[in-house]
């Protein structure tokens, strides 16, 4: 199926990746966002559970390799040309994740990458729903870090 003016939907994935309280965002090179900040992500293969696209696309894009620990939310980007044609429509589901290894390397997808604090993005240029999803996916790394710390150590 297209990408542009698709017959329906297109599933997508995106991974907000934290290593020591920092997220690792990507400038993204080609369209939708072109030239903007998002987290690493692409469209899921047919047959592919969406983690394992997440995780995927993940080292495609950055070379870093993390493991899943919630689902941060979802956005939707439908673009509308100038005749009232669907350009574009995704489905982006956004999965959180801690760091296991790789520093970021960038790609030709993501010719930039930067390890950022997820509350104060500076002034990149972000996509639209970035700072809500990050905000979630902050959320949602303290709370398993409460839940590892409360956890009874058995010797």
């Amino acid at each position: 199926m297209s990408r542009l003016y698709p017959e329906r939907p297109i599933l997508a994935v995106s991974t907000a990746v934290f290593r020591d309280g920092k997220v690792l965002l990507g400038l993204r090179k080609n369209p939708p966002a072109a030239r903007m900040f998002s987290l690493p992500g692409g469209v899921v293969e047919l047959g592919e559970k969406i983690e394992d696209a997440a995780l995927r696309e993940l080292l495609e894009e950055t070379g870093v390799r993390a493991q899943v620990i919630g689902m941060a939310g979802h956005v939707q980007i439908i673009d509308v040309d100038e005749a009232k044609k669907v350009r574009r429509h995704f489905v982006v589901v956004t999965f959180v994740a801690l760091w296991n290894e790789g520093e970021g390397v960038p790609s030709d997808e993501t010719p930039e990458l930067a390890w950022v604090d997820p509350l104060q993005l500076g002034e990149r240029p972000v996509t639209a729903n970035l700072p809500q999803i990050l905000a979630n996916a902050a959320g949602i790394v303290a709370a398993h870090k409460q839940t590892q710390t409360a956890r009874p150590r058995l010797h």
